[in-house]
């Protein structure tokens, strides 16, 4: 099996820094970078970049600039998905965002780790695991989800938060280490101000 492949995996792998494929890694930055210099306006041109940085882009796939990843073929967008500004996501493995998304400014989804050994870390061993965000899912601003999470459908992750383990579907969880507060209910609906 080739890099690229283990790479495209839903299980997660080990590896040294020098095997992995850089030039995937340099198309990707060049692609961010043009993305992150459109105006506003350019709906279309950021519409075209992604299509060609995402591995699945769906239609109503919003990023607001600035935006970074690692390759971008590994980032699947599965329906709405509304990210917000300087959000980051370093895809060593696959990274599917359901249906319905809203990831807020500042979130960082980190699929690639490192070795805890010293020496090995220093060498350049590292590990990575995929991440998935089940539908309407919602993504507090500044939040870190570390590799191998999955968070559950209608789920909510506190800002600030760093997710380490999954999260079960339908429920409000926050903080460092993230932890379940409660489930969403029916209390949680709002009430929008009608228009005069």
């Amino acid at each position: 099996m080739t890099m690229l492949e283990r790479m495209q995996q839903k299980e997660g792998y080990c590896s040294h820094h020098k095997d992995m494929p850089t030039h995937l890694q340099s198309k990707a930055k060049m692609l961010c970078w043009e993305y992150n210099q459109t105006s506003p306006m350019e709906t279309e041109k950021r519409q075209e970049i992604l299509r060609e940085l995402l591995g699945t882009c769906h239609p109503l796939t919003f990023i607001e600039p600035s935006f970074r990843c690692d390759y971008g073929f590994n980032i699947h967008t599965e329906g709405l998905a509304i990210i917000n500004y300087n959000c980051v996501i370093l895809d060593t493995s696959p990274v599917r965002i359901g249906a319905n998304a809203f990831i807020a400014p500042g979130v960082c989804m980190v699929c690639s780790g490192h070795s805890l050994d010293p020496e090995q870390r220093s060498s350049g061993i590292g590990t990575s695991k995929p991440i998935t965000l089940e539908e309407n899912v919602w993504i507090g601003a500044n939040a870190t989800i570390c590799g191998g999470v999955t968070i559950g459908a209608g789920s909510m992750i506190g800002a600030g938060s760093v997710v380490t383990k999954d999260i079960p579907a339908g429920v409000v969880a926050a903080g460092n280490p993230c932890r379940v507060i409660r489930k969403v209910t029916e209390q949680d609906k709002l009430t929008p101000i009608q228009p005069e």
